[in-house]
């Protein structure tokens, strides 16, 4: 079935190229560094070298306590971070700087994955979250490069995917060393996919401290803003932003300011001028603060959210008022923000159950629903406050996740990891 499988993917080769094209139009990032997307790179490597792959910037900054915690208990290696992403690879400058060492992973020909391990020679690798590529695994397990999926999570959805070529997916999640799950649901799924070492440790993005300088940042903006209420729509997807207007609407508390940060740089430009279109009062962060006048701040920066979330009154988390399964309520509760997320979060669905029954984060069911629940909270500066004391304590409530997998993958590897 591999073999079929990367015939497949030499055959799509030239897709490949047209979507690269395609996006590089809009981020031209996406057309440098090609050679290492097929294993070829001009960076030396270390002797002594821990691979840590983080697909995008999601998954790159939630890596950063457990890349400390590996820095900690490895001290003589060095880190390798792999990505996919123009926007992942600027997120890792930004974190790591020049404590880690970043380069694309190739794109899974046999080839590709044989070169980039002949090259690398990492003591062991740890893959984040649920980045399951057949060959890449197959070429570790062939090595003896021993791979772990760290913050893994897997939902429902998904696992209907995987088994639906169940003759692939099987032997790369057997080929997993270990796997350290966020929740028994996600272990449960992965065990039923073929992985057979699996413990359930949380979710890293609890560990994840906000940047102390993105926090103060939030507070200059309050101070500059003045009293109004703020809500924030974070990491909005592709026509949910109307859908946020058609809430927007209905919020009457006076003066109001709605910040909108929509999740992908590429499609900035894209939602500014539909604000324009429809005659809203916009200034883009890139720009500089809101005016009086101002009835929408777009939030057109990136590595900012911690910012923006201390800023905000509460927050709307993005792609989920639409079937995209909704993005990560963590960082919001960790900046102690108040948060109503849509129907459609099965993306992060333990987190997000776990945050509404603590009372940090309210569930709507549609616009409209969500410009009265908004309306609700902005005049009810009690409720909001109690939000925030909750949102805050189940943050600290969900830490310790990187402890839990550093000491694992120290038990897995053992003397030769080391």
């Amino acid at each position: 079935m591999r073999l079929i499988y990367s015939l497949l993917l030499y055959l799509i080769t030239p897709l490949i190229w047209l979507r690269l094209l395609w996006r590089g139009r809009k981020q031209p990032e996406y057309l440098q560094h090609l050679a290492e997307r097929y294993g070829f790179y001009d960076q030396s490597a270390p002797e002594k070298l821990i691979w840590v792959h983080a697909v995008s910037v999601g998954e790159t900054r939630a890596a950063q306590p457990l890349i400390e915690g590996l820095l900690a208990g490895w001290p003589g290696h060095r880190i390798l971070l792999t990505g996919m992403t123009p926007t992942g690879r600027e997120a890792g400058r930004q974190v790591y700087g020049d404590r880690v060492i970043q380069v694309y992973l190739p794109y899974d020909y046999p080839g590709a994955v044989d070169r980039f391990f002949r090259h690398f020679s990492p003591a062991f690798g740890v893959l984040m979250e649920t980045e399951i590529w057949p060959n890449l695994l197959a070429a570790g397990k062939r090595r003896s490069v021993p791979i772990f999926l760290a913050n893994a999570r897997l939902s429902a959805r998904s696992a209907r995917g995987y088994r639906r070529f169940a003759a692939l997916a099987s032997p790369a999640f057997a080929a997993l060393t270990g796997v350290a799950a966020q929740t028994a649901g996600d272990a449960e799924r992965i065990i039923g996919l073929g992985a057979s070492v699996v413990e359930v440790c949380g979710n890293l993005k609890f560990d994840v401290t906000p940047p102390a300088d993105k926090l103060a940042l939030g507070e200059e903006w309050r101070r500059a803003i003045g009293g109004r209420p703020i809500w924030l729509a974070a990491s909005t997807r592709e026509g949910e932003e109307i859908l946020v207007l058609e809430a927007w609407r209905r919020v009457a508390v006076p003066d109001a300011l709605l910040v909108l940060v929509p999740r992908h740089p590429q499609r900035f430009a894209e939602v500014a001028g539909l604000l324009q279109q429809r005659g809203l009062s916009v200034v883009r962060r890139s720009a500089g603060l809101p005016v009086a006048e101002t009835q929408i701040w777009l939030g057109d920066s990136m590595g900012e959210m911690a910012a923006y979330f201390l800023l905000a009154d509460l927050a709307f988390i993005g792609g989920s008022l639409l079937p995209l399964g909704g993005q990560n309520l963590i960082e919001a509760a960790a900046c102690d923000c108040p948060v109503v997320v849509g129907p459609h979060t099965f993306n992060f669905k333990q987190a997000t159950e776990d945050a509404i029954d603590a009372s940090a984060a309210l569930r709507v069911d549609d616009p409209e629903m969500l410009g009265l629940t908004v309306d609700r909270l902005l005049g009810q500066k009690s409720e909001l406050a109690e939000m925030r004391l909750a949102a805050a304590t189940f943050a600290r409530a969900h830490r310790g996740a990187a402890a839990r997998m550093v000491a694992l993958i120290a038990r897995w590897t053992g003397p030769a990891g080391h």
